[in-house]
C-alpha cells in the first residue's frame, strides 16, 4: 500500500494502522506526535487508527537537549 508519509511517497507493508507504522520506522515507544489526513492523533488512538491507500502521514520525532 502507498501512503505519503511526511510528503514523500512510502510503501506500507506489514499491518496498516499507525501502531503498525512506527514499528516499522523503529519508532515504537519513541516520543512522537501523529498526525493522520490533518487530523492530530493521540497516542492511545495510534493502534485503532487504519491507514488506507493514499493515507496522509506526518510523524514529529520529539527531542530534548540543551
Amino acid at each position: 500500500m502507498q501512503i505519503r508519509l511526511n510528503g514523500n511517497p512510502h510503501t506500507l507493508d506489514g499491518e496498516p494502522t499507525v501502531t503498525g507504522l512506527l514499528h516499522t520506522l523503529q519508532l515504537a515507544g519513541k516520543p512522537v506526535v501523529v498526525e493522520l489526513d490533518g487530523r492530530a492523533l493521540t497516542p492511545a488512538d495510534h493502534s485503532s487508527s487504519e491507514l488506507a491507500e493514499g493515507s496522509r502521514v506526518e510523524i514529529i520525532v520529539l527531542a530534548a537537549g540543551g
